[in-house]
């Protein structure tokens, strides 16, 4: 059997806070071992730890997609996609809603925005529309 890490030595190498590996055991993401009342994890439970925090950080994940991850293991690859599909998506709108701002800076105008002619030949009027 790997050797047990206390559950205060785990939450402070991954820099979690006890309270948040209480919650994720309760939501059943992680399981404890027992002794004397207190909570250990081993080695697996350390690697899924790690696991849990960089979907959290770095793939955006929820814990209710996190749950789906672990409980459905042999489909990870299709959350996977799904949410790499999501994050294409986003990108693109971020990058749209970038190039759109820097854009407006060009503006010369210095009175308000709807007037700067830039913006105004890209807004569509309820007459331009019908004509």
């Amino acid at each position: 059997m790997d050797a047990l890490t206390p559950v205060r030595e785990a939450a402070d190498h991954f820099g979690l806070a006890i309270s948040t590996l209480h919650y994720w055991e309760r939501r059943g993401l992680i399981t404890a071992f027992r002794r004397s009342g207190r909570r250990y994890y081993d080695d697996d439970q350390l690697y899924r730890i790690a696991l849990i925090k960089h979907w959290r950080q770095i793939g955006g994940l929820g814990l209710a997609k996190i749950t789906a991850l672990l409980a459905e293991e042999h489909r990870w690859r299709d959350v996977v996609a799904g949410q790499l599909a999501e994050l294409e998506q986003e990108r693109a709108r971020l990058d749209a809603a970038h190039d759109y701002l820097v854009e407006l800076l060009t503006c010369r105008r210095e009175g308000s925005l709807e007037d700067c002619p830039w913006f105004r030949d890209r807004v569509d009027l309820p007459a331009q529309a019908a004509s």
